[in-house]
């Protein structure tokens, strides 16, 4: 096999040493890559994919977020929109003096790893791909929004826990999260507390895999990121249970559908 991952990772973690990592921000999306990367494993373990295209994987799932390290140090953000799309930035790293063969010598998988993470956190991927590249940038944007789901419960909204508890959910957000899509982050206010809750749970919406499915199950995501909070405004309880009951309700769907 051309692809040796314990090199690739040995090779990131060098790299991000080149970054502040005593940064919390820069230190997180260090472990974030670490975890996708076993996530991206596990899903495609999961889904019967051939040792190859596991190794493929893990690799795009290392390497998914490495433009991140360069967008927060330059602009102190994780914002796309006042900074730089990191995908398409990831992407043209990766060929800036052949950097990606710094992860892989072969340029066998070079389009299908570039493709994966260039789509990564695209609101809709991209038309056109091939099949094989439509499979591995699935893996990925699941891979992600399941640690999404993780930092959600284990991260997010740490200083924001009264404004969380004591804040409403917009009737807005809650008619598009029952047209079962994502939504749009783009259009949340700084000030949106519960909004911004809503959109990760909506993530649930753009999932594609069955494995990934059993995890959301198995690790009780939904459950987790609602109950980190005693919401306040009877109305707001009330909005929030039926969101958590649609939600796995969902997953549960997805799951016996296989």
């Amino acid at each position: 096999m051309n692809i040796d991952i314990e090199k690739a990772e040995k090779e990131f973690l060098k790299f991000t040493e080149d970054y502040d990592l005593e940064n919390p921000n820069i230190k997180r999306k260090q472990q974030h890559s670490l975890r996708v990367m076993k996530i991206s494993e596990e899903i495609a373990i999961g889904e019967g994919f051939s040792e190859e295209e596991v190794q493929i994987a893990k690799m795009i799932g290392l390497l998914h977020d490495i433009a991140r390290f360069k967008q927060y140090t330059e602009y102190k953000t994780f914002k796309d929109k006042i900074s730089f799309d990191h995908g398409d930035m990831a992407v043209n790293l990766l060929e800036e003096k052949d950097f990606i063969r710094t992860f892989i010598q072969t340029d066998k998988f070079d389009t299908i790893i570039k493709k994966a993470i260039k789509n990564h956190n695209k609101f809709e991927v991209e038309k056109q791909l091939n099949e094989t590249q439509e499979k591995f940038c699935k893996i990925i944007r699941d891979a992600d929004k399941l640690d999404i789901f993780y930092e959600a419960i284990e991260m997010f909204w740490i200083d924001e826990q009264k404004e969380m508890e004591s804040s409403d959910i917009s009737d807005d957000i809650q008619s598009e999260f029952y047209k079962r899509r994502t939504i749009n982050r783009n259009v949340i206010k700084s000030d949106d507390y519960i909004d911004k809750m809503i959109t990760i749970i909506a993530f649930i919406f753009d999932i594609n895999y069955r494995t990934s499915f059993e995890i959301i199950k198995e690790q009780k995501y939904i459950n987790r990121i609602v109950d980190r909070f005693d919401f306040k405004k009877e109305k707001t309880k009330e909005a929030v249970e039926k969101i958590r009951k649609f939600a796995n309700e969902y997953v549960l769907e997805k799951i016996n559908k296989g």
